[in-house]
């Protein structure tokens, strides 16, 4: 992809606009909820739910947003197992502190999703479009993004153990605040940006890609 002096441009990302007052909400499948304030447990079904100017507090087993449509969502200090955001429509989300098992966010459209000081053991970012994304203090175990498009995506102060990015495509995509172990596949990290240590600690992996065989 073509590249300028000023690549990787950095994300868009924007806090949620929120009104002054919230009003208290209960969470219920294909929903309309709008200005509202959610306090989640146990196991709760918004999935199809159309979720406007809220913000979300949650001590919940698992929270399912498959299909939802999420705008100016503002989440802090979650501890949810699972949070499944599968073939959502997202713009303008935050979350903040807290922990999360699994964040689902596969086949999901995204515009400004902001991650910040998250501890995360599974994120899911396969074959999701995303446009605006600031993951910052985060620590995720594992981030698995295969076959998804992902632009102007930037990682800062955020460590994982591995990242499987097979298929990927990817436009300002600034990986040098990730602390990474392992890329499964580092072929196809065309449009990343690295820093010099990184592409060193990714040279065993690029020359297996390439057929290169290395020995001392």
């Amino acid at each position: 992809m073509a590249r300028t002096s000023e690549s990787p441009a950095p994300p868009r990302v924007t806090a949620p606009d929120l009104p002054s007052v919230l009003e208290q909400a209960a969470a219920a499948r294909s929903a309309d909820i709008l200005g509202s304030s959610l306090d989640l447990t146990g196991t709760v079904d918004l999935a199809y739910a159309t979720l406007e100017q809220c913000a979300v507090r949650a001590d919940a087993d698992a929270v399912d947003l498959t299909g939802a449509t999420v705008i100016d969502v503002d989440m802090s200090g979650a501890r949810i197992a699972s949070l499944r955001l599968r073939d959502a429509g997202v713009r303008r989300m935050r979350i903040s502190g807290g922990r999360i098992g699994t964040l689902d966010l596969s086949e999901a459209r995204i515009s400004e999703l902001d991650l910040r000081d998250v501890r995360i053991d599974y994120l899911n970012l396969g074959a999701s479009k995303v446009t605006d994304l600031e993951i910052s203090e985060c620590t995720i175990r594992t981030i698995d993004m295969p076959q998804a498009e992902l632009t102007r995506v930037r990682f800062t102060s955020t460590s994982t153990e591995e990242v499987d990015s097979r298929g990927m495509r990817a436009k300002d995509l600034d990986l040098r605040g990730l602390d990474a172990v392992a890329f499964l596949d580092a072929n196809s990290l065309r449009g990343a940006t690295l820093t010099s240590f990184q592409v060193q600690q990714l040279a065993p992996v690029i020359a297996a890609g390439i057929g290169i065989q290395i020995k001392d």
